[in-house]
């Protein structure tokens, strides 16, 4: 039986949404040989065991060694291969050599999770708070991690000429066209923006809550769907330099960019795209995903709109519930459903993280939390763009409002999407 999440958010005992958690991302490679998990498509995606490993070897690090006297490592050598970007827990193996890891199996990675989780199961009745709350954020870091997982698994299968389907499940779903956009009034004067603390857990960069001033605007009331990306592209979107922010005509030049990501013409003047579950023409209703920041602002430029802000996109999202949309709720293919005629105007979250024109950058009063977790977030404010919202990749009951998800700007592996705004 797949994995399922039966309940979201932080209602259940902190023990039930940890076990919940692991035997999710373990259902999502059941149907993955060894192979399949070690290689490493480019070196911004990790193998899928890779994945496996470092949430474990996570939970292994900031709460056993750190909280369980005389705890020992399943295997030394695990420290070295499995730490990401960690500096204050030492030397590690290259990120883009990861996909060189014929060993540990993925057998041997699923033993050391099933050995990790036996001692924090019995070890959380007696755990200091501070453990418990490593715990929380180990859950939400695997959170994560399992939609990285998904999305390298999609760009390791997308590289094999013979289209392998993770899930190859036949789609039969509806043809409904999208409405047309409608257009939103923001929020504008002084609004806050950030998490409160009142509201539960977040991760350290969502805060703290502060005020901004907004300007008159409108928000889309939806994503940009397919065959209005497949306007922009028979418009010459891809070669009219006019749409384009410098470094994004540059990257468009270099890469010989003509779609989004995993889009390939079907010989008759449409379109197919690849996905988890294995070649399908495109709907055209349903969101577009796999594209760059520098695709997303170019093609709002085309459509005489621009990106939201951060702060814009959050004000329109409070209140709303986070858990709406398509999410993920079990091992299982997961792609951006078509929109319906009445789709809920006040849905923001599901299908596709959305683009932001905001960078990455820290709220007044930012600190890192102490420790190496403190490397977290902060370290990789330079350069990068926010993402708002959710992904049909993302764990059901996994983001809010004040969720800051962030790449830069030429990434678009993960379920990226658009959404416009206009100034008023």
């Amino acid at each position: 039986m797949a994995a399922r999440i039966d309940t979201v958010g932080e209602a259940r005992p902190l023990d039930q949404r940890l076990a919940q958690t692991r035997a999710l991302s373990v259902g999502l490679v059941a149907s993955l040989s060894d192979a399949d998990a070690t290689i490493q498509p480019h070196p911004d995606a990790s193998p899928a065991k890779w994945h496996l490993a470092h949430t474990t070897w996570f939970f292994e690090t900031f709460v056993l060694r750190d909280h369980v006297a005389g705890y020992r490592p399943f295997d030394p050598a695990f420290a070295f291969l499995f730490n990401s970007y960690y500096e204050a827990e030492g030397a590690r193996h290259a990120r883009d050599r990861r996909g060189m890891l014929s060993r540990p199996s993925l057998t041997q990675v699923i033993a050391w999770r099933g050995a990790v989780d036996e001692a924090l199961e019995a070890a959380m009745p007696n755990l200091p708070p501070a453990a418990l709350a490593l715990i929380e954020l180990g859950i939400h870091h695997e959170q994560q991690h399992q939609e990285l997982l998904l999305t390298d698994i999609l760009a390791a299968f997308a590289e094999n000429p013979v289209d392998p389907a993770v899930w190859p499940i036949p789609r039969a779903e509806p043809a409904p066209l999208a409405k047309a956009i409608g257009w939103q009034p923001g929020r504008d004067g002084i609004v806050s923006i950030g998490h409160d603390p009142a509201d539960g857990f977040a991760f350290d960069c969502e805060g703290p809550r502060h005020p901004l001033l907004l300007r008159p605007h409108a928000i889309a009331d939806r994503p940009i769907t397919n065959a209005e990306w497949q306007s922009f592209i028979d418009d010459g979107g891809y070669s009219d330099p006019t749409h384009w922010l410098s470094d994004g005509w540059a990257w468009v030049k270099r890469e010989r960019i003509e779609a989004p990501l995993y889009w390939r013409r079907d010989g008759e003047g449409g379109w197919l795209g690849f996905a988890l579950d294995g070649v399908h023409p495109l709907h055209p209703a349903a969101a577009v995903t796999h594209i760059s920041f520098y695709e997303a602002d170019a093609f709002a430029r085309w459509a005489g709109a621009r990106l939201p802000t951060e702060a814009e996109w959050e004000s329109a999202a409070e209140g709303l519930d986070p858990a709406a949309g398509n999410q993920l709720d079990h091992a299982g293919p997961v792609r951006p459903r078509a929109a319906s005629r009445s789709n809920s105007p006040g849905q923001m979250f599901g299908d596709v993280w959305e683009w932001t024109g905001s960078a990455f950058l820290p709220y007044p009063g930012f600190r890192p939390a102490a420790g190496a977790v403190g490397e977290y977030n902060g370290k990789f404010m330079s350069g990068q763009a926010v993402l708002k919202g959710a992904s049909c990749a993302t764990p059901r009951g996994h983001s809010r409002a004040s969720y800051r998800n962030f790449f830069y700007p030429w990434q678009r592996w993960q379920f990226t999407g658009v959404r416009l705004a206009k100034d008023l």
